[in-house]
């Protein structure tokens, strides 16, 4: 699977899915810094990226906007330590490897799945 961590994600989340096997790029060390929240959602889509992030501003691109994307998993956790996001996204990988083209939402109370307008 191809990832693209967004600035406010943990950056040593690229080394644990690179550990997985996964393609991994960063918006902070692979791409010119100070990027706006409609770029980074560009670029994610244009190299088929899922985007993770701790911003939720992408909910408004991708809901409000219309924006298209190739998936996003928007952290919203109480317990934001890289073991959690370790934890949550070996769940997600592992329950939901069909379903990472959606918007999922990783919450203290579970995860939430929406479909939304993706590339394809």
């Amino acid at each position: 699977m191809r990832f693209l961590l967004d600035e406010s994600a943990d950056y040593p989340l690229a080394s644990f899915l690179h550990s997985m096997g996964h393609d991994v790029t960063s918006i902070a060390h692979d791409y010119p810094h100070a990027l706006k929240d409609t770029e980074v959602l560009a670029i994610a889509t244009t190299e088929g990226r899922v985007l993770i992030t701790n911003d939720k501003d992408f909910g408004e691109l991708v809901f409000r906007r219309h924006l298209p994307h190739a998936g996003v998993i928007l952290f919203r956790l109480t317990d934001e330590g890289l073991e959690a996001k370790q934890r949550w996204l070996v769940h997600v990988l592992t329950r939901y490897p069909s379903q990472l083209h959606q918007f999922i939402v990783i919450a203290d109370q579970g995860i939430r799945l929406r479909r939304t307008t993706t590339i394809g």
